[in-house]
């Protein structure tokens, strides 16, 4: 599917949700480095020549950033000394393609140093993601700091694939994003692949009446149990729908028939709200990719940093 061009407030200075007020802009850096869109992209294209994961890697990677302490680049940061940092957080573990925002930054340094954050190359990667795996386009608003400060220990704030619509309602509403967002972010998960050890819970020992979570297809819950051995091998899993290098509605599709990885998925049926949302997203592509739009510049707006980082992994 062709890239759908959408331009939301393209014409004023989107408010910032952090607790500095920081406002960000779509030409923040028209006259200081006016370069820095097309070296992301480019850094974005070359990573995704050798390896078809990095655009769900980098959606995922400014997700958990934007959820932690704001949009600030801290996911980024090395562990040093008796600081474990966030990347080294459980739920974070699995995080990569790193390496493409550092490619990024060491270009634009080289172009244009001190001035660009590695929290808005961050940003501007994931719209880059989401744009060669064939969804929408949109202006990134910029002008965010990079953060000081990374602990694994604030990763448990992450929502989890085991939440329940309330739990779920709870963790995005504590950022300032609605029941909207969060069933337009949750389309994210149209790419990407998932380890067992996110979705176990779903397929085997459920309750103390199911084996299996009965809101599962059986043909789907068996073949994820033929992939996930009872001794869920470390690299065994499964792609989080069957399009799952490209973006478009089918997250959705695979919602309404039972054939989704998560229970946080599943959970978007349990709410008259979200369960609307979801059949519209998945009779409608186009409506899909508008919300989608509007909620990743919502939540990237999240800002919270201090600082320009110099390299992207230590704070200067």
């Amino acid at each position: 599917m062709a890239p759908i061009s959408i331009l939301l407030f393209s014409s004023i200075l989107l408010f910032s949700a952090s607790s500095t007020g920081r406002a960000l802009s779509f030409n923040y850096y028209e006259k200081t480095c006016p370069d820095v869109e097309l070296i992301v992209t480019n850094a974005v294209k070359n990573a995704m020549v050798r390896d078809k994961t990095v655009p769900a890697a980098l959606l995922r990677m400014h997700f958990h950033d934007c959820f932690i302490r704001g949009c600030d680049a801290s996911v980024l940061l090395t562990s040093k000394g008796n600081n474990k940092a966030e990347k080294d957080g459980p739920p974070n573990v699995s995080l990569h393609a790193f390496y493409v925002i550092d490619n990024a930054k060491k270009e634009v340094e080289a172009l244009c140093p001190g001035v660009v954050s590695c929290a808005d190359i961050l940003a501007l990667a994931a719209r880059d993601a989401i744009v060669l795996s064939g969804g929408p386009t949109w202006d990134v608003p910029k002008g965010r700091k990079d953060g000081r400060t990374s602990k694994a220990s604030e990763t448990i704030q992450l929502p989890a694939p085991t939440f329940n619509i309330s739990q779920l309602q709870q963790s995005f509403s504590q950022r300032g994003l609605s029941m909207d967002d969060l069933v337009a972010l949750s389309g994210g998960h149209t790419l990407g692949f998932s380890h067992c050890s996110s979705f176990q819970n779903r397929i085997r020992n459920f309750n103390a009446t199911h084996d299996i979570d009965p809101t599962m297809n059986p043909s789907f819950a068996a073949s994820l149990r033929s992939i996930c051995p009872k001794s869920n091998a470390k690299n065994a899993g499964s792609p989080m729908d069957p399009s799952s290098t490209t973006f478009d509605n089918t997250y959705f599709k695979s919602i309404l028939q039972g054939k989704t990885l998560f229970s946080s998925d599943q959970a978007l049926l349990t709410s008259t709200g979200t369960k609307d949302l979801v059949s519209k997203f998945a009779s409608s592509q186009d409506a899909f990719s508008k919300a989608f739009v509007k909620s990743m510049i919502k939540m990237s707006s999240i800002t919270g940093g201090q600082e320009v980082r110099k390299d992207c992994r230590v704070v200067n």
